[in-house]
């Protein structure tokens, strides 16, 4: 005698397979376009001006001023890591405020600038790095040259590696480079500065994506009967 389960197993509905035979197949991706001489002449600019101070501060009179007319300077690049990397932002007029001390928005301004440059040594070649958020504590006055040091930071080459666009997190330390022993520095800030990068192949395609709605839409602009007319008057 043949015995019944109890709990049978239902047949298999056909409306899944229903539904995927009716989706419309995914658009394929275009590939991106190689990138032209000016770009290849921009990403060897950018990747100059971070292995030469000296580029590093002609670059920086065309594209940050602020930061040529500082005159901070990266050190540290050889082999670089968040425990080599140090900047040094010097202690000359044009940083200090009326009472002969580094000046607030001196020490603000440069950690983007410190930590842009940590960064952008990295992966600056072939990514834009933006400053998303960053937050500077203040816990004594600056009486002589800045160093900038990055005490922690995400693994940034494992995101390069990964591909896309990422965001990343920097945790400096500023000290007051003492004038007399130049061995001894005074912890004088810290800062917390989140960045996000985006390769400048996915901006590339990014854009021509938009070149080409705005030209279909153009198009279709045009080809509407009245389109160019105004509307009738009541």
């Amino acid at each position: 005698m043949d015995t019944v389960p109890l709990n049978p197993d239902p047949p298999e509905s056909p409306l899944p397979a229903a539904v995927d035979a009716l989706r419309p197949p995914a658009p394929a991706r275009r590939p991106m376009r190689p990138p032209t001489r000016l770009e290849r002449l921009e990403a060897w600019a950018s990747r100059l001006s971070i292995k030469n101070n000296f580029f590093h501060k002609i670059f920086s009179l065309v594209w940050l001023p602020y930061a040529a007319r500082s005159g901070i300077k990266m050190y540290g690049k050889k082999a670089l890591s968040a425990e080599r990397f140090a900047a040094i932002l010097p202690f000359r007029r044009f940083n200090r405020n009326f009472y002969d001390a580094m000046a607030g928005a001196a020490l603000l301004g440069n950690s983007e600038v410190a930590a842009g440059m940590y960064l952008f040594s990295i992966c600056g070649g072939d990514y834009t790095v933006v400053c998303k958020e960053m937050k500077y504590r203040f816990l004594r006055p600056c009486l002589g040259p800045a160093v900038y040091r990055v005490v922690k930071s995400q693994d940034v080459e494992e995101k390069v590696a990964a591909g896309g666009e990422f965001n990343v997190s920097l945790e400096m330390e500023i000290y007051q480079q003492q004038l007399v022993r130049k061995d001894s520095e005074i912890l004088v800030g810290r800062c917390d500065i989140t960045f996000h990068c985006t390769p400048k192949s996915m901006v590339r395609d990014r854009e021509e994506r938009r070149r080409a709605v705005r030209e279909k839409r153009k198009a279709l602009d045009s080809a509407t009967p009245g389109s160019s007319e105004g509307a009738p008057g009541r």
